[in-house]
């Protein structure tokens, strides 16, 4: 039986103003293989890229791994490692009796990537002293800077507005 590869994952996300045009970037490393990935939304939300970025590390991953995915996100962090998104789903999206659980089309599907792969999630401080932290924070806001992003469906859909849509009625 062939051994589970170790992937070591970086993910930051980043908005231009909260909401504002967003993005993510990710850095993936296994053994002396890199790979960087980037995108963004034209009106999202910062914690919808911090998340946005954990789910595209783990969607390149093509057989289950065992990951451990950095991220300079406590809300992130501790909403994975402490249970709480689990927690948010068995509740049907409710933190407690009265409070939605925000962005729960994100944390469904990286609960649904986390079921295939092993993942360890760990805080870093932002900009500090990790070098694929500053460099996933250098990928996002580039993202976030590109002309013509793509709509955020799941921030449009929740009640978020898409300044942009509204400028070619």
């Amino acid at each position: 039986m062939e051994a589970v590869r170790h992937v070591i994952v970086y993910t930051d996300g980043a908005c231009i103003g909260n909401p504002g045009p967003g993005g993510y970037g990710v850095v993936l490393l296994y053994q002396d293989e890199r790979e960087e990935l980037s995108g963004g939304y034209r009106q999202t939300t910062n914690n919808r890229m911090e998340i946005m970025a954990a789910i595209v590390g783990l969607e390149t991953l093509k057989e289950r791994c065992q990951v451990t995915l950095h991220s300079d996100s406590e809300y992130l962090v501790k909403a994975m490692s402490g249970g709480w998104a689990q927690r948010w789903r068995a509740n049907r999206w409710k933190r407690n009796k009265r409070e939605r659980a925000l962005n729960p089309d994100l944390w469904e599907k990286l609960l649904q990537l986390c079921q295939g792969h092993e993942v360890e999630f760990r805080w870093v401080k932002g900009h500090a002293r990790s070098r694929e932290n500053i460099r996933c924070d250098e990928l996002a806001m580039q993202a976030a800077r590109q002309p013509d992003l793509s709509i955020d469906v799941g921030y449009v859909s929740r009640g978020g507005t898409d300044r942009t849509t509204y400028d070619t009625l």
